[in-house]
C-alpha cells in the first residue's frame, strides 16, 4: 500500500491494505456500531447521553482519574516511558484519554449542546495504526464518538459533510439518492509544498520561520476577503501539523451552500494560476478589483521584508532570468540582465531596485509606463498571494483532518491559529504530544505536595500544559457560534441563499 501523504486531504478511501482483511475491519464497524444499540436498548435518551455544559469540568481526567472505556477497558491511564514516540499506540491512547477536546469538538460541528443530526449524521474517517481506514463512522453524542475512539485508537481522524441520513445505515436505504450531503463547513486548504517554486529556504515537507510567512499572508488576505467580502464570522483557521493550514467556516449560510456556491467562492480567490513549469500566473484585469487592491495593500509589505530579503529568490542568474520574462519591454530587459551579469551575486533588493533606476534613466524608448506598473504589481501577486488548493474547497464531500489531531509525521497537534494574533504564530513551537504529556507529568510532581484544597476548582490536564492557551481559543471560538446558532434557531429556517 502506497503511504498517504499525511496532510493530503482524502475525499475519498484509499485502496485497501492487503494486509488488513475485511473480517477484521467488518468486526470494527459492528463493534463500533454495537455502542449505539445498546444504548437504544437500555431505552437511553441521547440526552442523558450528553453531559450538559455543568459538567464541562470531567471531560478532561485529571492525572488520578481512572476512564471509562468501551472494549477493551484498560483500568488505568497508559503508562509512557520515557522514550516513547509520538507515533507509539500508548502515547495517542494517552493522548486522546486526557487531552482531546471531545466536548468542544461535538459543540462546534453540532452547532448545539444537546445531540442532533448536524453530528449524528455526520461523516468522521479513521485512519487507524495498521493503515486501515475506516470510512461513514457516525456517532450520536460526543460520549459514544470518545469510547469508540479510544477503543480503536487511531492515528488521525478527518471529518466530512452532514447527510441526508446517518451514514452507517447508507447501505441499507432502497434508493442512492437518498443518502447524499446535506451541510459541511466551508474549508481552505494552504501548503507550503506549492510555494516551493519561489521559497529558497525550505522544499518538500520542510518548513522553517521565514518561509511560514507565506502561510501568514496567506491566511491574512483569505480572512479578510471571507469577512468583508462574504460577510461570514465563524473562520477559525487550523495549523496542519507541519507545513499547511486549514480554514474552516462554520457560518450556516458556508454550511449550507451547494457545490456550485463553493466552487464560485474558490474561483473569487483564486489568482495563482499553472504549474511549475507554466509562463505568467497572475492574468488580472484593470482596473484591479477591490479584492485584488486590498491584497496588494496586505502583500506590499511582505513582498520587501519576507521575499525579497528574506528568500532572495532572482539571486541565481537562472532565477533573475524568471523575474525579466515577467517585464513587458525588451530593451529594458536587455539592460537589466547586462547590469546583473556584471555583478554576480546580487540580491534581489537590489534587482528590483534596478527596474526602476533603469527604467528612469531612460534605457528604453518606447517603455510603457503603466504597462511596467501592472507587471511589478503581477509580479508581486506571483510571489506573495495565497496559494489555495481550490479542489478542496468545491465539494461538500471531501473530508478534512479534524483540528486537535496529532500530526502522525511531526507529532505536533493540529491547533487553532489565533487569525488576531498571526505575527506572533510559530508553528515550530507548537508542542508534540509527547511534549505536553510530559508537562502533565512535571506540574503533577511539583504539586503532588500540596493537600487538596475542596473549595478550590481541579485543574483538569490540559491547564496544566501548553496546550491551555489553544483549547481557550478554540472554546470562546465554539460560545461564539453557539451564541449565534441559537438566534438562528429561533427563527424560520428559509435557507438564506447566497447571492453573487
Amino acid at each position: 500500500m502506497s503511504v498517504v501523504d499525511e496532510d493530503s486531504i482524502l475525499p475519498d478511501a484509499p485502496p485497501a491494505n492487503p494486509e488488513v482483511s475485511m473480517t477484521e475491519v467488518r468486526g470494527d464497524l459492528d463493534n463500533s456500531h454495537a455502542v449505539m444499540q445498546d444504548a437504544s436498548k437500555a431505552g437511553v435518551k441521547l440526552e442523558d447521553l450528553f453531559d450538559d455544559e455543568e459538567e464541562d469540568d470531567e471531560e478532561f481526567p485529571s492525572s488520578s482519574a481512572t476512564v471509562q472505556h468501551s472494549s477493551p477497558p484498560p483500568n488505568n491511564l497508559p503508562q509512557i516511558a520515557p522514550s516513547a514516540k509520538y507515533s507509539d499506540p500508548e502515547v495517542m491512547l494517552a493522548f486522546y484519554q486526557r487531552l482531546f477536546p471531545f466536548r468542544f469538538l461535538f459543540q462546534w460541528l453540532n452547532h448545539s449542546i444537546k445531540p442532533s443530526n448536524d453530528f449524528g449524521h455526520r461523516e468522521f474517517a479513521f485512519t487507524l495504526q495498521n493503515d486501515a481506514y475506516l470510512r461513514y463512522q457516525s456517532f450520536p453524542t460526543s460520549d459514544l464518538l470518545r469510547k469508540d475512539i479510544l477503543r480503536l485508537n487511531p492515528s488521525r481522524f478527518e471529518i466530512g459533510p452532514v447527510y441526508t441520513a446517518n451514514p452507517r445505515d447508507r447501505k441499507t436505504l432502497r434508493k442512492s439518492t437518498a443518502f447524499r450531503p446535506l451541510a459541511k463547513e466551508l474549508v481552505f486548504d494552504i501548503d507550503l509544498t506549492d510555494y516551493d517554486e519561489i521559497r529558497t529556504c525550505c522544499d518538500k515537507a520542510n518548513i522553517c520561520r521565514k518561509c511560514w510567512s507565506f502561510i501568514t499572508m496567506a491566511i491574512q488576505v483569505v480572512d479578510v476577503a471571507l469577512r468583508d467580502d462574504f460577510g461570514f464570522e465563524h473562520i477559525m483557521w487550523v495549523y496542519s501539523g507541519r507545513r499547511g493550514a486549514h480554514a474552516w467556516i462554520s457560518d450556516k449560510r458556508a454550511r449550507n451552500m451547494d457545490d456550485q456556491k463553493r466552487k464560485a467562492i474558490a474561483g473569487y480567490l483564486e489568482v495563482i494560476k499553472g504549474g511549475a513549469q507554466s509562463g505568467k500566473k497572475v492574468n488580472v484585469k484593470r482596473p484591479l478589483h477591490p479584492h485584488l487592491a486590498r491584497s496588494l495593500d496586505i502583500l506590499k509589505e511582505h513582498f520587501q521584508s519576507d521575499v525579497l530579503e528574506d528568500q532572495d529568490p532572482w539571486v541565481k542568474p537562472e532565477k533573475a532570468e524568471r523575474l525579466l520574462q515577467l517585464l513587458p519591454d525588451k530593451a529594458l530587459n536587455d539592460a537589466l540582465r547586462k547590469k546583473w551579469d556584471a555583478a554576480p551575486g546580487r540580491s534581489s533588493v537590489s534587482k528590483w531596485a534596478d527596474i526602476d533606476a533603469l527604467a528612469k534613466a531612460g534605457v528604453s524608448k518606447n517603455l510603457d509606463g503603466k504597462a511596467l506598473l501592472e507587471a511589478k504589481q503581477d509580479i508581486v501577486l506571483e510571489y506573495t498571494y495565497p496559494r489555495l488548493d481550490v479542489e478542496v474547497s468545491k465539494k461538500q464531500i471531501h473530508l478534512l483532518k479534524s483540528p486537535f489531531v496529532v500530526h502522525p509525521g511531526t507529532g505536533r497537534v493540529c491547533v487553532p491559529i489565533d487569525s488576531r494574533r498571526l505575527e506572533k504564530f510559530d508553528p515550530l513551537g507548537v508542542p508534540t504530544v509527547t511534549e505536553l504529556l510530559g508537562e502533565i507529568d512535571i506540574w503533577d510532581q511539583e504539586n503532588k505536595q500540596q493537600e487538596p484544597d475542596e473549595d478550590v476548582k481541579k485543574l483538569q490536564d490540559y491547564e496544566k500544559t501548553s496546550l491551555k492557551p489553544f483549547m481557550d481559543y478554540f472554546r470562546a471560538h465554539v460560545g461564539s457560534l453557539l451564541k449565534t446558532e441559537n438566534g438562528v434557531k429561533r427563527e424560520r429556517d428559509d435557507g438564506d441563499p447566497m447571492e453573487f
